[in-house]
């Protein structure tokens, strides 16, 4: 598949030098042209509020407020923002979060280099894209409900940081919050999850393919 015969402008934002670099080729060889790239997500906003590209191509997870707060901020600067998600997490939960903080598709990096053309080609055009193995276990009546599912989007970006290691101290500065509200949440998430402590909250995130190891 290739991409509209006007070129299309990009930014992608991954933490990783090598898959933006991937990326990048593949695009470019289909004629679209990537303005500039970020490695976190507080450069991703930086980016979007220079630049005006006609698709965001964007990781999860990253240094800093990651993608899904990046998502939201950036969304909420720029309504009309067309993002399309590029995550290793193949899981449903993060996939619907993302989807429903207003990401226009969501693409798992396991897929073929066709798929992503097709992403982009159709976040482009005003259409949503979901990867097919995604959009089945969305569809899927039976999908076991995680506890996850029960956090707000709130304390999900909030849990999402503190199980990938980071303090109270440094997720209350990334979101511009108190630590005693960070704590707070912090509360009500190892209430509804049904863990004691930080190594089990870790392990929940990791059981669920919610954060890479």
């Amino acid at each position: 598949m290739t991409l509209p015969d006007a070129p299309l402008t990009l930014i992608l934002a991954d933490d990783h030098a090598i898959v933006r670099m991937g990326f990048r080729l593949l695009l470019e060889g289909v004629g679209a042209h990537v303005l500039a790239e970020a490695d976190c997500g507080e450069k991703a906003q930086q980016l979007m509020s220079e630049l005006n590209p006609d698709v965001l191509v964007m990781d999860l997870s990253m240094p800093g407020c990651g993608g899904l707060t990046a998502l939201e901020r950036i969304l909420a600067r720029k309504p009309g923002q067309k993002v399309l998600i590029a995550s290793a997490h193949a899981d449903a939960i993060i996939a619907e979060r993302a989807l429903k903080a207003g990401a226009a598709g969501y693409l798992c990096k396991r897929s073929p280099p066709d798929e992503l053309l097709k992403a982009v080609n159709q976040v482009a055009a005003g259409q949503r894209y979901i990867d097919p193995e995604i959009a089945a276990a969305l569809r899927r009546a039976d999908r076991p409900e995680h506890p996850a599912e029960a956090l707000t989007d709130k304390e999900f970006n909030v849990f999402l940081q503190l199980a990938q290691g980071r303090s109270v101290a440094e997720v209350a500065e990334t979101f511009h919050l108190s630590p005693n509200t960070v704590g707070t949440h912090l509360y009500h998430i190892k209430q509804k999850l049904g863990v004691q402590n930080m190594a089990e909250l870790a392990m929940a995130a990791v059981r669920s393919g919610l954060i890479e190891v």
